[in-house]
């Protein structure tokens, strides 16, 4: 690169990196100006009432509490909370979170209450407000049909056990000594037992009944009970202040019978169970839906923003001044060394504990276009050092500055040589959009699993939001050899 263009090139690289790095860190602000002026935010010990629009987290995959049906979340848990909400004159607005993202969500004030079959235990009770019980049951042991010698909690010590990490059953199976195997939800852990991948689960007694009629499992039974009855409350932040009246909307529902009413359409009402195709046929639509309103927009915008912060990065990291490519190295670091999961995670559940707090739809485009810059920023960089000096030179002798010769003569050359593996980093950055829905985006497969969960049909599920990923994939791959064909139409062979 010529001496007398790096000059400029250091000016115009800090403001660009001040401005990319700026705008990433505004926008979380922004969202926690906005997100913060709930009546229940973080921290914060309160005595008002129930909020106008009360936010809901509920796992949306736990039949029959809660789960998707027909596109519509449906169950127990959600049916007791909107009459709950209808007495006191409040807007009920749920939100799908994995069971175990729950209660960091709430600790992070994107959610007021969770109805997600919460046992009562002591420890809860110190860290939450709970609600009075709504419905009682009890804890059951679940293994193959063909087990012969597990009868009870002490026959499962040493037992391979599929939980929920967060679960007041995962901590009921570890304590009796099983080998625990974290998983999302019920569902999951019932088919690796039909895979014979686990020996035994544990979970609520009504939950694992539904399950076995709904999917029709003649491969699994219930082999035993557990000793102490399971009481299940909704539960909220300490300090909320409203749960006296959830409190007395439950007993006035408890009183005039409409709380077993519910439980009797629920509990003791025979589901309906639909066939495959109908399963599949009902949730091809959804499943678009979720393609197009969700990953192909979070794809687009987070590739786009990507690229841009790719690019200053590349030519940062090319710079003689070693503060600026020193900055330009730790980002890169930082960004392939730690998954993506992680990053996710760290800016939709671990800001809001710094005050920093966004939607989720803005925390993925964030996080997968810091990524997408963390690792396009090296094909960029690597494109723009094949391009040969003398072409820096020729531009500099025609009184081009450096951004003039970056933009009109190295990029275009440079882009025929970047495009085969940024393609590539587009179609990964599609796939890769599906971890969005750990927080709360709602994509093509959140839907699939929202769709699997109370069905049981994962392989045909999973395998139909397959074929949606795979067609798109296929177009991008298409697109691609095309733009290859144009960009090297002139070159010489």
């Amino acid at each position: 690169m010529p001496h007398n263009l790096r000059l400029p090139a250091v000016r115009w690289l800090g403001a660009l990196i001040v401005l990319l790095f700026g705008a990433f860190v505004a926008l979380p602000a922004a969202g926690a100006a906005t997100s913060g002026s709930h009546p229940q935010s973080i921290g914060r010990a309160s005595t008002a009432s129930v909020p106008k629009v009360l936010r809901v987290g509920t796992e949306g995959t736990y039949p029959p509490f809660d789960f998707n049906q027909n596109g519509k979340l449906t169950g127990y848990d959600v049916e007791v909370v909107q009459q709950i909400a209808q007495r006191l004159g409040v807007k009920v607005q749920f939100v799908q979170i994995p069971f175990d993202s729950l209660f960091a969500a709430l600790k992070a004030g994107r959610i007021d209450m969770i109805a997600d079959q919460i046992t009562i235990n002591s420890e809860r009770k110190s860290l939450y407000d709970l609600s009075s019980p709504y419905v009682d049951t009890t804890g059951v042991i679940v293994a193959r049909s063909s087990e012969k010698n597990i009868h009870s909690l002490a026959d499962i010590k040493g037992k391979r056990a599929a939980e929920s990490s967060t679960s007041n059953w995962g901590d009921i199976a570890r304590k009796a000594g099983a080998k625990i195997q974290t998983v999302e939800g019920l569902d999951q852990s019932l088919s690796l037992l039909q895979q014979g991948r686990i020996d035994v689960l544990v979970n609520d007694q009504l939950a694992v009944k539904y399950a076995i009629r709904v999917t029709g499992a003649t491969d699994v039974k219930i082999v035993g009970t557990t000793p102490d009855a399971s009481q299940s409350a909704f539960a909220a932040r300490k300090g909320s202040g409203f749960m006296p009246q959830i409190d007395t909307q439950i007993a006035a529902m408890k009183s005039d019978g409409s709380l077993k009413k519910t439980y009797d359409k629920w509990f003791t009402v025979q589901p309906k169970v639909p066939s495959t195709w109908d399963t599949i046929r009902t949730n091809l639509v959804p499943m678009l839906k979720g393609l197009v309103t969700g990953t192909l927009p979070l794809t687009a915008i987070s590739f786009v923003a990507g690229l841009v912060i790719a690019l200053g990065v590349a030519i940062a990291r090319m710079s003689n001044r070693l503060v600026l490519s020193g900055v330009a190295r730790a980002y890169i670091a930082i960004i392939r060394g730690t998954p993506l999961l992680v990053q996710l995670f760290i800016i939709f559940f671990g800001l809001p504990e710094l005050g920093v707090k966004f939607s989720p739809f803005p925390a993925a485009i964030i996080a997968f276009s810091l990524n997408v810059g963390g690792y396009a920023a090296e094909t960029i960089r690597a494109a723009i050092q094949s391009i040969p000096r003398g072409q820096w030179e020729a531009a500099s002798s025609v009184g081009m500055n450096y951004p003039t010769a970056l933009r009109r003569v190295i990029i275009p050359q440079a882009a025929r040589t970047a495009v085969p593996p940024l393609s590539n980093e587009l179609i990964s950055l599609v796939k890769d959009t599906s971890l969005a829905s750990t927080i709360i985006v709602t994509e093509l497969l959140r839907k699939a699993q929202d769709a699997a969960a109370p069905s049981g049909k994962y392989l045909e599920l999973y395998s139909t939001a397959a074929v949606y990923y795979l067609v798109v994939c296929l177009i991008l791959a298409f697109a691609q050899d095309r733009l290859e064909g144009r960009l090297g139409r002139f070159v010489a062979r």
